[in-house]
């Protein structure tokens, strides 16, 4: 039998220090953006777990989870149900209040059964992609503390392949597989299959962590984010609760879950929103086009949760038009901007779809603004646009240089304050102060604006953040390793525009002492270390990296030259 580490283990602290004073922060708060829908009454003193299935009474025989590989359907009562006995599981198994387990799983049953177990008991989920390297799986487990981790068999290995700081599997902690166990692992029915009346009872208090997703913020390495109940429940009524009861959102909904479960957008908006609202969930644990559609046309997907990489391949693939989409009712999109040519593109395949798009950020909670023509009362959103200000909470443009708040469509730096936003960074009290300042306002790192309609827009970004496909790619991350090869003796990362990702990185490399390197080799010793959507797609050899007299590296220029440069012309 595998065991975790005992009680007296040092937990992670959870509770980040008060941010100090912020000296860049303004009093002059003349202008406050807020929803074009009254703020409502929200539940936010309850646990997580119990808010979502607050309603289950109505509808315990509903589909709730839909396993679109196989056809399994899970109902509410029956989803409810296992997420008991998965938390009864995991105290038996020495998990208590206050722990960290981390799921390195696709989408799966699972996912959802552990993640909401654990908040059962009190327990902190981080989450992490299965397709990490092991380094990068390690430097998350070890900053997160975790005691237990619920994944694949095939992804052991990656455990195994950490190095030698990784835990020993079976000693140190417990690795859990939802498939066959490897050796010194256990299967998920240890889980699974105990007794839901020995959950232990727990006290837990709204401002207790529930979720550590990890993010770069607006700029550095991945930094674990404090989503604690009331957190989470705020954003989810944001989104579906009030006097515009499910506002966009169902309870004969079936939304469709291909997009990650362990990025906050398709954990929030996607699973936490349908529990709460009642709507079925299709998962698919991995894209692929042909199953995609036959999955909407086969369970009637009404509602799209989409990134526009995926908005891409559903306007542009032939295979769609063969294919009976006419149930998509409403096309959500998110996790990064989509333009109005692709959206219209789209629109010619699903013409009956509303469309909206929103605009999140992990440490926000994570939903910023969103479109609100799926309300009762609907409010046309103009293309391009965020939608307005979730309700329950405030936004403000300032000027990036003076901090001073600007009025209707002045583009300044995008601010948001509310229940909603997270506690503060894991162990990172300069981190978080840096992020939310001494009045409560969380500063995005996102150039936008307001317009007289209330609208919100996002046009640049002050953060350094590179956005792949809606992932995240921290150019100080690839920057640490670039300059580990003997042969760099500088480098740089930015962001180039894509047609399909949005964004991909690339680097300008600095050579040692005139040593050989070619571009393939620093894209090979970079591909070797990171997930796929931090491999670098060029590098540039440069003489020097230009930087400011206090050493900050100058993105702007670099990025100016290859706008203005085609790539063999770069020097």
């Amino acid at each position: 039998m595998l065991s975790v580490a005992s009680a007296e283990t040092p937990k992670p602290e959870l509770s980040p220090p008060p941010p100090p004073q912020n000296p860049q922060s303004s009093s002059s708060e003349t202008h406050v953006f807020r929803s074009k829908l009254p703020d409502i009454p929200i539940s936010n003193h309850l646990p997580l777990h119990t808010y979502c299935f607050q309603n289950l009474s109505q509808f315990p025989d509903r589909p709730c989870l839909i396993i679109g590989s196989t056809g399994k359907s899970y109902s509410f009562s029956e989803t409810h149900l296992v997420s008991r006995k998965v938390a009864a599981g995991l105290s038996l198994l020495g998990i208590k209040k206050g722990d960290v387990i981390m799921l390195l799983l696709q989408n799966c049953a699972e996912f959802v059964f552990a993640f909401m177990g654990a908040s059962m008991i009190g327990a902190v989920t981080t989450t992490a992609n299965p397709f990490y390297t092991p380094a990068e799986v390690f430097k998350q487990f070890n900053a997160s503390k975790s005691k237990l981790i619920i994944t694949q068999s095939q992804y052991v290995d990656k455990l195994r392949d950490a190095g030698d700081n990784f835990p020993k599997l079976g000693e140190e902690f417990s690795v859990i597989t939802i498939d066959d166990p490897p050796e010194n692992c256990l299967h998920f029915s240890v889980l699974s299959e105990a007794n839901e009346s020995e959950i232990p009872t727990v006290s837990i208090d709204p401002d207790d962590p529930v979720a550590l997703p990890f993010s770069s913020g607006t700029t550095g390495l991945p930094k674990g984010v404090i989503l604690t109940h009331k957190s989470l429940i705020t954003s989810v009524a944001q989104q579906v609760d009030g006097e515009n009861p499910n506002l966009h959102l169902k309870g004969e909904d079936v939304v469709l879950c291909v997009l990650p479960l362990f990025h906050i957008y398709s954990l929030n908006s996607v699973l936490l929103c349908s529990l709460r609202a009642g709507a079925g969930v299709l998962m698919m644990h991995k894209f692929e086009i042909g199953a995609l559609l036959e999955l909407i046309q086969r369970h009637r997907v009404s509602v799209a949760a989409v990134v526009p990489p995926l908005v891409l391949a559903l306007a542009k693939n032939p295979m769609v038009v063969t294919f009976d989409l006419s149930s998509i009712r409403m096309v959500l999109s998110g996790a990064a901007p989509l333009g109005k040519e692709l959206e219209e593109a789209l629109r010619t395949r699903v013409p009956q779809a509303i469309f909206g798009q929103g605009y999140g950020m992990t440490e926000a909670g994570p939903v910023l603004s969103m479109c609100l023509a799926f309300a009762k009362q609907p409010f046309p959103t103009k293309s391009g646009s965020c939608g307005t200000v979730v309700r329950n909470a405030e936004l403000k443009v300032i000027d990036p240089e003076t901090g001073c708040s600007l009025g209707p469509n002045h583009s300044g730096e995008i601010c948001i304050r509310g229940p909603q936003i997270m506690k503060g960074y894991l162990n990172d009290a300069e981190a978080t102060a840096t992020t939310i300042d001494v009045d409560g306002w969380l500063h995005t790192g996102d150039i936008g604006y307001v317009d007289d309609d209330d609208e919100v827009f996002i046009v640049d970004r002050v953060k350094e953040l590179i956005k792949f496909k809606g992932f995240q790619v921290p150019p100080a991350e690839l920057e640490a390793l670039l300059v580990s090869h003997p042969s760099i003796a500088d480098a740089a990362v930015v962001p180039q525009k894509d047609d399909v990702a949005g964004e991909v990185p690339v680097a300008f490399v600095v050579r040692s002492n005139g040593l050989e390197l070619t571009e393939d080799a620093v894209k090979e010793f970079i591909a070797k270390q990171v997930v796929f959507y931090k491999k670098l797609h060029k590098a540039y050899f440069v003489h020097a990296i230009p930087k400011s007299p206090s050493g900050k590296i100058l993105r702007k220029d670099l990025r100016a030259k290859l706008a203005m440069s085609a790539a063999s012309q770069i020097p």
